[in-house]
């Protein structure tokens, strides 16, 4: 049976719901079994308030540009009919949950459920463990040599299709990440790679008299070793 998901993201007035922050952006992809469909939900919202420096220079989105945009109660059945009943994949998803769940009461509708939500930043850390490894969106992309050059502002249907494009290789092996290690602690850095290539290898056991006898006298007491069928055909 193929597994259904929504990767997303979504672009704020600010850092926090009781602050008074609203989501001005929205953008979702459609994945079936870790590989995006082509299938997507993007929209921009007016957020009825206005939009402060710090955030307009994350995202660009502008007061006279959102005020042109539809309000989040006109577009949220048409999103939660995309989402369907599928888990909700997103980086640093209590904060993505937090807005979408603002506006969905505000709109009138249910929230989402938390356990919907798959966060990929603790999939980062548990994939990547470590001192001095960093898992922003910005970090895991460049470990993941996933082309970023696009992304010269914040935008939630780039970000999610982003997202939709590392998130199979954050649930793979960690075996295959190894040869990525050396590249990801800061300077002096305490992480697990660098203490294991500190290690010296342990010295070869060297065997007693007593042990090299007793092993003699072992082999002797076996009759028809399956070594000697070797032996033979050689």
């Amino acid at each position: 049976m193929s597994l259904r998901e929504i990767v997303g993201d979504t672009e704020t007035t600010g850092l926090g719901v009781p602050a008074g922050h609203r989501l001005c952006e929205v953008g979702l992809v459609e994945v079936i079994d870790r590989r995006p469909t082509g299938r997507a939900f993007h929209a921009y919202v007016n957020p009825e308030r206005d939009m402060p420096p710090d955030a307009f220079r994350i995202h660009g989105l502008s007061d006279a540009f959102l005020a042109r945009m539809p309000l989040f109660e006109e577009i949220a059945d048409d999103m939660l009919a995309f989402i369907g009943d599928a888990p909700v994949v997103a980086h640093n998803a209590s904060f993505e949950r937090e807005f979408l769940n603002a506006e969905l009461v505000i709109a009138g509708r249910p929230p989402i459920a938390e356990d919907r939500f798959v966060d990929t930043v603790r999939l980062s850390r548990k994939r990547t463990p470590g001192k001095g490894i960093k898992h922003t969106l910005d970090a895991v992309l460049t470990r993941f040599k996933i082309d970023a050059s696009r992304r010269t502002l914040h935008g939630a249907l780039l970000d999610a299709q982003l997202l939709a494009e590392v998130y199979p290789q954050l649930l793979a092996d960690p075996q295959a990440e190894m040869d990525l290690l050396t590249d990801l602690a800061e300077p002096g850095a305490d992480d697990l790679l660098l203490t294991i290539a500190a290690r010296t290898p342990r010295p070869p056991r060297v065997f007693g008299d007593e042990e090299i006898a007793a092993h003699k006298a072992l082999m002797s007491s076996i009759t028809s070793p399956i070594w000697d069928e070797y032996r033979a055909l050689s």
